[in-house]
């Protein structure tokens, strides 16, 4: 059986129940302010009816003017108190809100924050969930209030007449008619609206983050097209939606403050017959006119309601993705061996779109295990995986004999360093980058480290040295700059498995081999595993695993593989053959590839010839 959606109000509803107490007080003072707000009518009927029945005096137009003052004052204070608690409530909720996220996204698998675009996270967290400040801040106390005074007057009109309180619903239900039509499409017409909103704001983010490669492709016309492109389509959209209800909507809006032309008539026929006395009339047309502006409020709310339900649906879409199970138990490893037993993986969990399939290998204690393949063959799915960035599909894998879910992740995350590609470094200073490999480290540990990872040449070089802020992302360094630092924080942690996802890609030639040298003295007596498309870095490892569509076609030694292997066999060829190859120049046969394979090569070589 499908379950059922949660609505959007309640979901709004659990939002406010850290604040319950204020929001509670906030909604008790909003009724008293509505309370206090019928006091100025009841002074003003007095004063009429005295004056009606010629038994008016200076005291009890004063007395009458200060108790219509007094409950005018309620109302001010009163709502006033309602608010700032009301808001006080609303961003101690918002930062509650943000804070709950960033704590989710952390516990997700890194797969569910990974495949959200970075542009949709930012909207969320930072302008959908402000969005959810004015339903806390206003929508609870004030439409409550703006709901509750035109019932208590219509109560107070049905008290003098009941033809009186069915007067006063004449206008208001004639503007229900317009607002039904209104309202028919209302919630596709709105999630049109937001998929085109979507769209603009993406390309919008496209255009200026792709910049770049836009002037260097001298792409700056079809581009800037595009771009305008799609905010003339959001133009055209909104105004096209706009002009197909304004009509509906100026009418719904003209009928609607019209509450006197039903109860000024009503009202005088009941004078005339009778039924009621003039200063009841009197007060009838007070009460009819206060209406008109609660209504015209409560009509805003409902309005905005639709773009709330929006925005509070989508933070509550962060609050509930997965959370990858954790143990949260300490266990004693002795050992830090790796096995993977029969591991597939799928990242959406469909068998027909597994990424690996049944992959198994022992990487041993202190041992040098090296993944190479095609692209997309899944070499850094394994050693994410690993890592427990996600969760295997099927089979496990354990780290010192005990499955990694049955570690926590705290103790997980302990046990490994990982240095990726594409390494993000936070906008703070180059120290403190280096740091977050051990917050406990001191200056001379993160130096020791940043030179044993050749970091200390260009932080020299820079004006501020250690002090110099990395940038956004780290932009203010290079590729090759940023592996570096991500090697010292790696070399800090000092963690027993070592895991490089193509650490030395954006390393220049003239610092491989210093990368090289702190990348071994990184990995000395620890469990080391490199995914590497250079396969000089890798050709001394105690065994290579070699994977393919998801599978591992072969794994032992250098010298093994290129003797039996021919998928790494042509791949080491195409390597030697690159590191040779310059331009203007013929590639010269490399020794260091097997006398079987150049036989070959000469025989495709006089085949060509002749």
């Amino acid at each position: 059986m499908k379950q059922q959606k949660e609505s959007w109000i309640t979901i709004l509803f659990s939002f406010a129940a850290p604040c319950k107490g204020k929001m509670t007080i906030s909604v008790f003072s909003a009724i008293v302010s509505v309370a206090g707000g019928f006091i100025p009518f009841w002074a003003v009927y007095k004063i009429l009816l005295a004056f009606i029945n010629q038994t008016v005096t200076m005291s009890d137009i004063v007395f009458w003017c200060l108790v219509g003052g007094a409950g005018y004052l309620i109302r001010i204070v009163c709502f006033g108190i309602s608010t700032i608690l009301a808001h006080i409530s609303a961003y101690t909720i918002l930062e509650g809100i943000r804070l709950k996220i960033a704590n989710r996204l952390m516990k997700a698998p890194l797969g569910e924050v990974m495949g959200r675009r970075i542009g949709y996270l930012k909207n969320i967290i930072v302008d959908k969930v402000e969005e959810v400040e004015p339903p806390l801040a206003h929508m609870i106390p004030e439409l409550l209030s703006n709901l509750l005074l035109p019932v208590a007057i219509f109560i107070w009109l049905l008290a003098i007449d009941w033809r009186m309180g069915l007067a006063v619903l004449i206008a208001p239900l004639l503007a229900m008619i317009p607002m039904f039509f209104l309202m028919r499409n209302y919630s596709s017409q709105y999630a049109a609206y937001m998929d085109a909103s979507d769209h603009v704001n993406s390309v919008i983010i496209e255009y200026v983050e792709g910049i770049e490669v836009v002037k260097a492709f001298n792409q700056s016309t079809s581009s800037y097209e595009k771009f305008v492109g799609a905010v003339r389509s959001f133009k055209d959209f909104t105004l096209a939606w706009f002009k197909s209800t304004w009509k509906t909507m100026n009418l719904m809006m003209a009928i609607l403050p019209t509450t006197l032309l039903g109860v000024l008539p009503v009202g005088l026929l009941l004078v005339q017959s009778g039924s009621i006395s003039p200063a009841e009339l009197a007060m009838g047309v007070i009460l009819s006119l206060s209406i008109v502006g609660p209504l015209m409020k409560a009509t805003t709310f409902i309005n905005e309601a639709k773009s709330m339900e929006f925005s509070v649906e989508a933070a509550n879409e962060l609050l509930n993705l997965p959370v990858l199970p954790d143990s949260g138990k300490e266990v004693s490893i002795a050992h830090h061996d790796i096995v993977l037993e029969h591991v597939t993986f799928s990242y959406d969990g469909s068998k027909q779109n597994d990424v690996l399939r049944g992959v198994s290998l022992k990487m041993s204690e202190g041992s040098f295990t090296a993944l190479v393949g095609p692209s997309g063959g899944g070499k850094s799915t394994v050693a994410r995986l690993i890592a427990r960035f996600w969760d295997v599909t099927g089979g496990s894998i354990a780290i010192g004999g005990y499955n990694i879910k049955e570690l926590s992740i705290r103790q997980l995350s302990e046990l490994i360093s990982f240095v990726t590609q594409d390494n993000f470094l936070f906008n703070c200073s180059l120290k403190e980058n280096i740091r977050l490999g051990n917050p406990n480290a001191t200056d001379e540990e993160v130096y020791a480290a940043a030179k044993a990872a050749c970091c200390d040449e260009f932080i020299a070089r820079l004006e501020k040295g250690y002090d110099t802020p990395a940038g956004d992302a780290g932009r203010r360094l290079s590729g090759g700059e940023k592996q570096r630092i991500a090697i010292a924080r790696a070399i800090l942690k000092n963690a027993p498995i070592v895991i490089l996802d193509e650490a030395t890609a954006f390393t220049d030639p003239q610092n491989e081999d210093k990368i090289q040298k702190s990348i071994m003295a990184l990995s000395k007596g620890k469990t080391l595993l490199v995914i590497a498309h250079r396969l000089s870095t890798i050709q001394n490892a105690n065994q290579i695993a070699v994977l393919k569509k998801g599978q591992i076609v072969d794994c032992g030694k250098q010298q093994e593989l290129l003797n039996r292997c021919p998928l790494y066999a042509d791949m080491w060829k195409a390597h030697v053959g690159a590191k040779n190859w310059s331009v203007g120049e013929i590639p010269q046969v490399d020794t260091a590839v097997p006398p079987q394979m150049r036989q070959t090569e000469e025989k495709k070589e006089v085949a060509v010839n002749v």
